[in-house]
């Protein structure tokens, strides 16, 4: 039996495609499902976003664009990452769509021409006389959920460099912070990815832009003990009593994706919140109970209310990598995709 159960909502994911669709207006969505859908399976997080009027779907590399056209044989794809000269064949093969960061322009593809605006990482310092396979020309923002006016100055540079072709390509610079925040970012396209899933790119509430999130996660008390003053929990006795306490232990550690650094955070122990206290072990993590709770308690890790925004904001980190971080092993977890 599954120790715990990550449950995907296909049916919150096509509404925040709709939700993006309506903030872009006459701009394209374009769907990011790259990392197996940030967590959330790549071909049912596509198939939801496609309908709920995505256009296009962006992945990292080409094998993970592989897969996805097994399952959507009709999807646009778009490969945003760079191509190894060996994998344009499988690539031409499977009509993707290939992005060329700094390197020579593949024959036969279509091809998106990257220019780096000020991410200072993949890009074309200057951008080339586009030729006839090229169909897009964009930019990634450094900034767009932490500073502003950065992101409008690598969308000036972008703007300024791919001015002559407005109209003859596509062109797309937005990710999901500046499709929500910067409305002169969104151009013929936006390539949002974590709004897609209901998390809120600056760390906020998904909800003040009209999203939910799409995945929850569940578990249950494996064990509930009392510990004395002086006794602990856990590797090191990160955490001892310093009273009576009520211990819960959930059997969902790092080895699933629920950081170390995670302790302090709260959970939901049949509907009531706990405090994740001592140290996260790779199999089980312990609560303290303020409640009495009995073994086979359901437990809520993340659904309800708790939210990756809240365990981020605990471990000094973003809700991207801590939804990509939830590891799915048979035997171990289960995913089950619903649509409500």
């Amino acid at each position: 039996m599954p120790r715990s159960l990550v449950i995907v909502d296909v049916g919150a994911i096509r509404d925040n495609a709709r939700a993006l669709t309506r903030v872009l207006g006459r701009s394209e969505l374009w769907a990011v499902v790259k990392a197996d859908g940030y967590g959330h399976g790549a071909a049912d997080a596509g198939r939801a976003a496609l309908d709920g009027g995505a256009t296009t779907l962006c992945v990292a590399t080409v094998g993970e664009a592989l897969v996805l056209r097994v399952e959507l044989p009709d999807a646009r794809v778009v490969v945003l990452g760079p191509t190894a000269p060996e994998d344009v064949v499988a690539a031409r093969e499977a009509r993707l769509e290939l992005t060329v960061p700094d390197q020579p322009v593949p024959e036969g593809v279509p091809v998106h021409l990257k220019l780096d605006s000020g991410m200072g990482r993949w890009g074309l310092g200057e951008l080339p006389q586009p030729g006839t396979s090229v169909v897009g020309l964009m930019t990634h923002f450094a900034t767009a959920g932490t500073d502003s006016a950065f992101a409008e100055e690598q969308l000036g540079r972008f703007l300024a460099a791919t001015a002559a072709y407005d109209g003859r390509v596509t062109r797309h610079a937005a990710n999901s912070a500046a499709a929500l925040t910067l409305p002169a970012s969104r151009l013929d396209a936006a390539r949002c990815g974590i709004a897609l899933y209901g998390i809120d790119p600056l760390g906020a509430d998904p909800a003040r832009f009209g999203l939910r999130p799409a995945l929850r996660w569940e578990s249950e008390l494996a064990q509930v003990r009392r510990l004395r003053p002086g006794e602990s929990t856990g590797y090191n006795r990160r955490f001892m009593a310093t009273e009576e306490t009520l211990i819960g232990i959930v059997p969902v550690g790092y080895a699933d994706g629920f950081r170390r650094d995670m302790s302090g955070a709260e959970i939901l122990v049949a509907g009531a919140r706990a405090t994740v206290v001592g140290a996260v072990s790779m199999d089980a993590l312990a609560v303290r109970l303020d409640v009495q709770a009995e073994r086979g308690a359901p437990v809520t890790l993340v659904g309800d209310g708790v939210t990756f925004e809240q365990h981020a904001a605990v471990a000094d980190t973003i809700g991207y990598e801590l939804a990509c971080g939830i590891r799915v092993v048979p035997g171990r977890a289960e995913r089950r995709v619903v649509d409500a």
